[in-house]
């Protein structure tokens, strides 16, 4: 167990010459003329403006942060629980809800946003909401993915003990499900800090999202830039404590890394 968290340790930390890499490009890419800094502004620029500009970021990092941990909460709870209720019901629930569920993604959430703000006002609440929406879509989607590919042989052995239907969910399809909620969840916290970021922009008085608004109208690029690492740097820690989480909590699914796997 240990060489395998060790092998996954290597592997993640991969992508650090990779980012330098990038990140010498994009500072060589402004420096000789390829763009204004004005408009791209290179990274010795945005790594002054997180430092100097620290405590505004920090504080407006917070508000964003618990919106953001707030939203996939809910969403893991209520999309288990509606991925449930779907896959109990898959000849008259499912068939009637499930397009629904699919059409309301094409709604744009910068036309979603204002119109929550709206009704449910300035406050976190609102952001909440837009995040949970936003993220509950990928959760119901792998966990009923999970749902219907339990193992025919495990239905049929649960059958044949006698057990209720609450049994066989209980003990072979819920293990089953909890690797699509996790799987969905690890989605979510992609796409959760886009969702938060907009919700701030249609209507908010802090944030990160507050703050790109701000430094946008005020040319401060290297600020906006400095709010838009700060979000990736904090989905990707979110990314990886799910991916801990669920071979903590679902060893039963965990991959071999991909070098040993070849």
């Amino acid at each position: 167990m240990l060489a395998g968290r060790v092998a996954g340790l290597r592997y993640g930390w991969r992508a650090l010459p990779v980012l330098v890499v990038l990140l010498g490009i994009w500072e060589l890419y402004v420096d000789l003329g390829g763009a204004d800094p004005l408009i791209l502004p290179p990274p010795h620029a945005v790594a002054s403006a997180l430092y100097t500009d620290r405590a505004l970021l920090w504080s407006n990092f917070l508000v964003t942060a618990q919106e953001i941990l707030i939203g996939i909460a809910i969403s893991a709870v209520v999309g288990l629980a509606f991925s449930i209720s779907l896959h109990f019901s898959p000849r008259t629930l499912r068939p009637a809800v499930y397009p629904l569920l699919v059409a309301s993604q094409a709604v744009p959430i910068a036309l979603l946003a204002p119109i929550l703000v709206l009704w449910l006002g300035f406050g976190l609440l609102s952001k909440i909401v837009v995040i949970a929406i936003v993220c509950f879509f990928s959760i119901v989607v792998t966990t009923l993915a999970d749902l219907g590919s339990v193992d025919p042989d495990l239905i049929k052995l649960m059958r044949t003990l006698d057990a209720t239907r609450l049994q066989t969910f209980r003990y072979v399809e819920f293990p089953s499900a909890l690797p699509g909620v996790l799987t969905g969840s690890k989605i979510a916290v992609v796409v959760a800090p886009i969702a938060a970021v907009l919700a701030e922009q249609a209507g908010s008085s802090a944030g990160l999202g507050y703050v790109f608004t701000e430094a946008n109208n005020q040319l401060l690029t290297a600020r906006m830039c400095a709010a838009v690492a700060i979000l990736a740097a904090f989905a990707i820690t979110l990314f990886v404590l799910l991916t801990l989480a669920e071979r903590l909590a679902v060893p039963w699914v965990r991959q071999p890394p991909i070098e040993n796997a070849a």
